[in-house]
């Protein structure tokens, strides 16, 4: 999954990591800010967003039969793929004090695979190209999670989480020091990157689908996610139109936190404006985008046109 969807806009060359470009091309400040803060902890910012949802329940109601499974979260999903297709910085991450353009798109989603307290939980971290469109994020979610979903099965994070439970604390200490390091100077296994979920675009949570409000989730010290939102449950409000009449609108709450260093908050501002704009249209995104913009901090010339 990784191979067919990895961007091949750039050769890689001096200083690029195999999951990543070196962004070289960005004001002076963005290359001094991770020598400055040096963690994701120390670098977070947090956003607030209402999203309406009458509009998209409605818009699941008629495509239903032409997109079976289809869910809020897809369309969620699906906006953010069209944001960042267009708004590639939010898809940088930083490694070592150094900004990279990560070659790949996926979210990692935390999932149960039985809706109990003892229920089983996995991450899924499926992978996206900028043009997809709604009808490919859902398909490619619903594999994801069809093979993944059986109690009991095992995907390449569990195995791996599974053969570290196992190791004495002091070796399994020396091991995540050891991987940690490796992944500074992009040198850690690939198997690896592929099977962490810390290791992508964004992590995303949906635990509005267990009637819970949405919260401010940290971002990982360990890997390359330098953005994590969380939807809540929905639910019905009344508030007043221009004309000062009453409405009452369903809407879920978006808790959003990313990490500063890899674009300013008037980028991730404005990004988070068009997300509301794709979101008001969902239509659009049944027809993949128009043009797909490349990440121009990379500074080198395209093998791909």
């Amino acid at each position: 999954m990784y191979k067919e969807n990895k961007f091949n806009y750039f050769a890689r060359g001096f200083g690029d990591r195999y999951d990543g470009w070196r962004v070289r091309k960005v004001d002076p400040i963005f290359s001094v800010v991770p020598f400055m803060l040096r963690t994701r902890t120390d670098s977070e910012i947090f956003f607030q967003e209402k999203i309406t949802i009458d509009h998209l329940e409605a818009f699941i109601r008629e495509h239903k039969a032409e997109i079976p499974n289809l869910s809020l979260m897809h369309i969620f999903m699906a906006g953010m793929i069209r944001v960042i297709s267009q708004r590639p910085h939010l898809n940088r991450f930083v490694m070592w004090n150094k900004i990279f353009a990560r070659n790949y798109l996926s979210f990692s989603i935390a999932v149960k695979r039985s809706m109990t307290d003892e229920g089983e939980e996995t991450l899924i971290k499926p992978y996206f190209l900028p043009s997809d469109t709604l009808q490919d994020v859902v398909r490619k979610v619903q594999l994801e999670l069809e093979n993944n979903k059986q109690v009991g099965q095992e995907n390449s994070s569990d195995a791996i989480s599974k053969v570290l439970g196992f190791l004495p604390d002091f070796l399994l200490r020396i091991f995540v020091s050891l991987i940690i390091n490796l992944d500074k100077v992009g040198l850690m296994p690939k198997a690896l990157n592929h099977a962490s979920p810390f290791h992508t675009s964004l992590f995303l949570t949906n635990i509005g689908s267990i009637g819970i409000e949405s919260v401010y989730h940290h971002l990982y010290e360990i890997g390359t996610c330098g953005s994590f939102i969380a939807m809540g449950k929905k639910k019905r409000e009344t508030s007043y139109d221009k004309d000062g009449k009453t409405k009452v609108e369903k809407s879920i709450q978006l808790k959003i936190v990313l990490d500063e260093r890899i674009c300013d908050g008037f980028y991730y501002a404005a990004s988070i404006r068009m997300l509301q704009k794709v979101l008001a249209n969902p239509a659009s995104l049944l027809l993949p985008p128009e043009k797909v913009i490349v990440d121009d901090g990379v500074g080198k010339k395209r093998i791909d046109l």
